[in-house]
């Protein structure tokens, strides 16, 4: 990836699995190069689906911002490439012009809004097809789906049946993200919440239905972009959203639930540098959620205008608003 290198955090986290063991796993194509920093820097990998990883995933970023370039990219090098299903018809020329002149109807009836929709759900297929051929075998590749959208379970099925390997779903409790991949049960479930109360929510409520999450991201609220896990804008400072609070608290409900070790924790927001790797990691967690830091490299899906604007943002440019989703970002 085109994106400055990181430095070794001080001091270097405790040991643990390493790029470079005799495994077969998705490590192994890993560049040389990159081998090398992961093992400087004293990080652990991270394991989903019996594949040892690199402790990172890319972010699903909409619209058209994680689409097959970006997430194929991520997963060729061992770490989790994220499209977001987002109107992915916008990177397919045909489809765009398909529906452009539904698309600017004013009051759009059932109809054209079906139209528009079985153009994104083509789009989810050709997007995952694509972003598994840049992998090579290599990675994960995820989709990311909000929950709040109305066609949220289409979505789903659709990734699922393209091939994705892992469904990641937010803006919303995904409590019947069980029942829709009922058919694929190779496919990996990962939920984003913000506390450990929506963690064991979560936990309790797939139980029931014979499935656990195959990992968890935790998504701070005052930290991440997108759509958020808080009620309001006025509670993102809660401190129970705070790692270092979310991640202990959550480790000991499911060791108190009996499933030490069975659910990855992957910390989500103002991830920027090694060592905030490094501290999520000595928290217990598995690994880290990125997105910004991907969307401005050479292989991000977005315009360069785009990727211009978000490399020459300051701090002082962040805004809190209310989302299309009703839900803080």
């Amino acid at each position: 990836m085109s994106t400055p290198a990181l430095a070794p955090p001080h001091p270097p986290h405790p040991s643990g699995p390493q790029l470079g063991d005799n495994a077969t796993d998705a490590t192994a194509a890993v560049p040389a190069s990159l081998r090398a920093l992961l093992a400087a820097s004293g990080l652990q990998t991270m394991t989903l689906a019996g594949r040892r990883l690199l402790p990172i995933v890319q972010g699903g970023m909409g619209i058209g911002v994680s689409a097959h370039r970006l997430a194929g990219t991520v997963a060729s090098l061992g770490g989790v490439g994220t499209l977001s299903s987002v109107d992915l018809r916008r990177h397919h020329p045909d489809l765009m012009d398909a529906t452009r002149s539904l698309a600017l109807r004013v009051g759009q009836d059932a109809d054209t809004r079906r139209q528009i929709a079985a153009a994104n759900l083509e789009a989810v297929g050709r997007e995952v097809r694509a972003a598994r051929r840049i992998a090579g075998g290599r990675g994960l590749i995820a989709m990311n789906v909000m929950r709040a959208v109305s066609d949220y379970a289409a979505y789903v099925r659709r990734s699922l049946e393209a091939g994705v390997d892992m469904v990641v779903v937010g803006a919303g409790l995904p409590l019947d993200l069980p029942d829709l991949a009922a058919d694929h049960p190779q496919a990996l479930l990962v939920p984003i919440l913000s506390d450990a109360r929506g963690v064991a929510l979560i936990v309790k409520k797939w139980e029931r239905k014979t499935r656990l999450p195959d990992a968890i991201v935790i998504e701070h609220p005052r930290l991440a972009g997108g759509h958020l896990g808080a009620a309001k804008i006025a509670d993102l400072n809660d401190p129970r959203f705070e790692f270092d609070r979310v991640i202990p608290e959550s480790l000991d409900f499911l060791r108190k639930a009996g499933l030490e070790g069975q659910i990855p924790l992957i910390a989500a927001g103002g991830i920027r540098r090694c060592k905030d790797i490094a501290r999520i990691q000595a928290l217990g967690g598995a690994g880290v959620q990125l997105g910004t830091p991907f969307a401005v490299t050479t292989e991000g899906d977005a315009s360069d205008a785009f990727k211009r604007v978000l490399a020459e943002a300051r701090d002082e440019d962040l805004v809190e608003f209310t989302s299309v989703a009703g839900l803080p970002a």
